[in-house]
Order: C-alpha cells, then sequence, then structure tokens
C-alpha cells in the first residue's frame, strides 16, 4: 500500500502537536470536535479508546485521504477519573488527592485512514511525591493544570511534584511516541 500523502494530528493540545513535532515529520493540525463528557460509570481503558477513535473518525471523515490520529488522556486515583478540572477548585482538590500517592495515567491512540483503524491504550503510573498545602495552592495558582487531564503538567511546573514515573513518559504528556510510530507502520508510515 502507498503511504498518504499526508498525516493529520485530530488535537488542539499544543503538548501533542510538540511530542509530534520533535519526529520532524510533516504534519496538519485539525482539532476534533467530539463529546468528550463522561460518566463515573465508564471504565478509562474503554473511555480513552472510544473518544481517541470517535476523534480520528470525526476528522477522517472531512479527510478521507489523509492519515489521522487522534488521542485522548485521563488520569485515574483510587477509581475515580480525573479529567480537566474545570475551576482553581476543582484543580485544588485534584492534586491535594494525587498527593504522596500513585495514580494511572490512560492515553488511547487512534489512527484512522479510509476504512482501517488501528488503536491502542497506554498506561503509566506515576507516583507524587507528599505534598504540602502550600506547594499544592501555589501550583494551583500557576494555573498550568486547568486544561490537562488530572489538573497537572508532568513536563512544565508539574515535574516538581513527581516522584517517579513507570511506563511511557510521553504518555503522561499526552501521546505515546513509541506506541505513535509502531501503529503508524501498520499503515506503512514510516514517522521515524
Amino acid at each position: 500500500m502507498t503511504p498518504p500523502l499526508r498525516l493529520i494530528l485530530a488535537s488542539a493540545s499544543p503538548r501533542r502537536r510538540e511530542l509530534l513535532a520533535n519526529l520532524n515529520f510533516p504534519f496538519e493540525v485539525v482539532p476534533a470536535d467530539i463529546d468528550e463528557s463522561f460518566t463515573t460509570e465508564d471504565e478509562p481503558f474503554d473511555l480513552v479508546r472510544r473518544l481517541s477513535t470517535a476523534k480520528a473518525e470525526t476528522v477522517a471523515q472531512a479527510h478521507p485521504d489523509a492519515l489521522v490520529l487522534a488521542a485522548d488522556t485521563v488520569v485515574v486515583s483510587r477509581d475515580e477519573i480525573l479529567g480537566k478540572p474545570k475551576t482553581a477548585e476543582e484543580n485544588l482538590d485534584y492534586i491535594t488527592r494525587l498527593s504522596g500517592r500513585t495514580h494511572e495515567v490512560f492515553t488511547g491512540h487512534a489512527f484512522v485512514l479510509g476504512d482501517r483503524r488501528a488503536e491502542r491504550v497506554v498506561q503509566t503510573a506515576v507516583r507524587f511525591r507528599k505534598l504540602s498545602d502550600g506547594e499544592i495552592t501555589r501550583y494551583v495558582a500557576t494555573g498550568e493544570g486547568m486544561d490537562k487531564a488530572g489538573g497537572y503538567a508532568i513536563q512544565g511546573y508539574g515535574s516538581a511534584l513527581v516522584r517517579e514515573v513507570r511506563g511511557c513518559y510521553f504518555n503522561v504528556v499526552g501521546l505515546s511516541i513509541p506506541n505513535v510510530a509502531e501503529l503508524a507502520q501498520t499503515f506503512g508510515f514510516q514517522l521515524v
């Protein structure tokens, strides 16, 4: 099969855009507009798989000749999904819950090209160090966590919160580059 002429990242995330750009492979950005709501009954693995696939399929409908990549990330602490905080108070609550504990980061990755699909969910364990109330308040005041699953950014100020990462670091940022490269190969697309 001849590789598609174009690669599209179906995401508005600047972090995903930056990670993919590090491969020095040309791509376009076309954010997907889908309903990303979830309920307490949703299982994180199924949720990120469903949302990443829906994003990729939505953009692929308008660009059937392109290989479309989409991703979705959630943080899970004590069996509860922590999405993107809506307020500073909710962000404070998230970071307080994560302090001194290990949580899981799930990212669904989906490629769509025409009627072909490839999906993978990557799971990474992250342990926060025990944080003081002052540290939590100062971190939340940066505003960095407001548009991020779990309310923090491991690649920014949030790096000071993390004691240990078990698994793919890039997955925590929002796009597991090794897994993206492997999935792209199933379409004959070499990113590296």
